[in-house]
């Protein structure tokens, strides 16, 4: 199993990846220039060596419900590999969702826990509240979504 220290490394050597650091010391790699709203392709890489990437519509890997692939065993040729081919299928906008904003209603996400959050439309934004509380604002409706289901939600219908 590669270290933290050289998963860091060989993420690193792909310039078109942008470092974020989150909480609890992980840290995510986002690629700005993404076709789709979708920029997160390394996502809570942890000290302890476990971390995911994107991999929705790679045939060749097994994903989680949010298009994710632990990393946590991966040798530098899986992990290069699936990186690159990340952001190549991030080049393409073939997955995009457009939601027609005049008829749009307010949706309920819920997650495993029966935890409850709302995403709105206001203005030009897209507002996620959890109860009377702002949780994130988002430019767009596929923004908004990736971070519900990548947060562990799914769409309710009510």
């Amino acid at each position: 199993m590669l270290t933290f220290e050289q998963k860091l490394a060989i993420i690193k050597s792909f310039p078109e990846l942008k470092r974020k650091d989150v909480s609890l010391k992980r840290v995510n790699y986002q690629f700005e220039e993404s076709a789709s709203d979708k920029k997160n392709v390394v996502y809570h890489l942890h000290p302890n060596g476990n971390g995911f990437v994107y991999a929705r519509g790679l045939k060749e890997y097994s994903i989680d419900e949010k298009g994710m692939v632990n990393i946590r065993e991966f040798t530098e040729e899986k992990l290069r590999d699936i990186i690159g081919k990340t952001i190549e299928k991030m080049k393409d906008a073939d997955e995009e969702v457009v939601v027609q904003t005049e008829n749009f209603k307010d949706e309920k996400w819920k997650n495993d826990e029966d935890q409850t959050l709302m995403l709105i439309q206001e203005d030009d934004m897209w507002n996620v509240y959890a109860g009377p509380n702002l949780d994130g604002t988002f430019l767009s409706y596929n923004e908004a979504k990736q971070y519900l289901i990548e947060e562990g939600f799914s769409k309710r219908f009510y």
